[in-house]
This record gives C-alpha cells, structure tokens and sequence, in this order.
C-alpha cells in the first residue's frame, strides 16, 4: 500500500549551537518529551534529542522516528519564527500515537518561549559527601594548649 506523502515538514536543527539557543527559552514538560522554544529568525524549525540514559540506541532511534512523524502530521500547528526541540523521554515508546500528536500538537501551538513551566528550580550540584564544604567547622581541642605553652 503506498502512503501519501508528509503533510508538512519542518526543517530541523543541526548544529549543536542552536540546540543550546533553544535549552535557553522556555520549556514544557509532557510524560513523553519535554519541548524547548525559543523566538528565531528563521521560521519554525524542530530539533530531536534523546539522552543515553533513556534506553539502547535502538529505543533512542525510535522515539526518534515517533517524533518526526508526529511533528509531521502536526506541523500546520507550530507558530512561525519559534524553534522547537523535543527531548525525548522513554514514555514516548508507550503513548498511544493520537495522543502523542496531540500533545505535540498543543505545545507547538502553546509553548512558552522563555521562563518554561511554572516555577522551575535550578538545583546546583551538591557536593560529594565528606567534601569540605559539607562539612561544619570543627574545633580542635589542641589550639588552646599552644596558646597556653607559647604564652609562658
């Protein structure tokens, strides 16, 4: 059976400079991606990411190709001179396609452009335990005497 061609498609990111220009704007996080957005000056345009931890290289490269299909059928959605980028995340393998493309679809329509989800907390790394910045500040007993032997 012979399928019809792609409704739309979007031009992609390549470049690893514009991936970060987008990681700057806002995000929407759904079960299955979190969309980055960003203003550019280049029209719509649609990154995809999926991080090692999220599986084999060939769960990664099919999240992958879910996306782009359903960027594909909900492409006449995204707004003009935004980029996009969907990290994928492993409940991408099991939402049902509708609803893949219909999540896609609202945050292409609705995706912040800067500041992201409500309230977002940027965590700075702990430090390892034991480091000296964990630690509270101990005095030494053997202070004293030296105060005490040096004075006389």
């Amino acid at each position: 059976m012979i399928q019809p061609p792609p409704r739309t498609t979007l031009p992609t990111l390549k470049k690893r400079a514009e991936f970060l220009a987008v990681a700057k704007g806002g995000r929407t996080s759904r079960r299955a991606f979190v969309m980055q957005a960003a203003a550019s000056e280049d029209g719509p345009r649609v990154g995809y990411t999926v991080t090692k931890k999220t599986g084999n290289a060939v769960e990664r490269n099919r999240i992958r190709r879910r996306f782009r299909a359903a960027v594909r059928a909900a492409a006449e959605q995204a707004r003009g001179e935004v980029d996009y980028v969907l990290v994928g995340r492993r409940g991408a393998l099991s939402v049902g396609f509708g609803d893949l493309v219909r999540e896609i679809g609202q945050c292409l329509a609705r995706a912040p452009l800067s500041g992201g989800d409500a309230a977002r907390p940027r965590h700075r790394k702990r430090p390892a335990p034991g480091h000296p910045e964990q630690r509270p500040e101990q005095h030494r007993g053997g202070s004293d005497r030296r105060s005490e032997t040096s004075s006389e």
